[in-house]
């Protein structure tokens, strides 16, 4: 996967997550899917120390993690960081699906795919809460744009 900033995606919302569950498919054991999930990670955009604000810092993770969304025009576009490698890769996971999507798409994708890709049956419960707070800081930004 490569992330590219500030740039609609190829592909709908609905075949990017047929992409995701496909790789995540490739994969028979949880060892190989964490080991693509930190190098997932490790290929995050760098991120800009002025956004390791308070307002864009995600509450309930056991690690650091800042979330920086941006609009243009109808699109919304994230920018994000953690100190953590497997959180990292979480992160890449809301870039692969969410990144450069309209506030339709990202309001109205179930979030199903997370249990396709066997992501949260393999979570602790403090990842698995730090990643709905990501997903509700995203949508509640994006309900609150204009």
């Amino acid at each position: 996967m490569e992330i590219i900033v500030n740039t609609p995606p190829k592909d709908d919302i609905q075949t990017a997550i047929q992409r995701l569950v496909e790789r995540f498919s490739f994969f028979s054991d949880w060892k190989d899917r964490y080991q693509y999930l930190i190098d997932l990670g490790k290929k995050l955009p760098e991120f800009n120390a002025t956004w390791e604000t308070e307002a864009n810092r995600i509450h309930g993770c056991q690690s650091q993690v800042w979330l920086h969304i941006t609009q243009e025009n109808d699109r919304f576009y994230l920018s994000a960081k953690s100190d953590a490698t497997i959180v990292a890769g979480m992160i890449a996971l809301l870039f692969w699906v969410y990144n450069g999507r309209t506030r339709d798409e990202i309001l109205n994708t179930p979030l199903d795919f997370l249990g396709k890709i066997g992501l949260m049956q393999h979570l602790s419960p403090s990842r698995a809460n730090g990643l709905y707070n990501m997903i509700k800081h995203l949508h509640a930004h994006v309900q609150s744009a204009p």
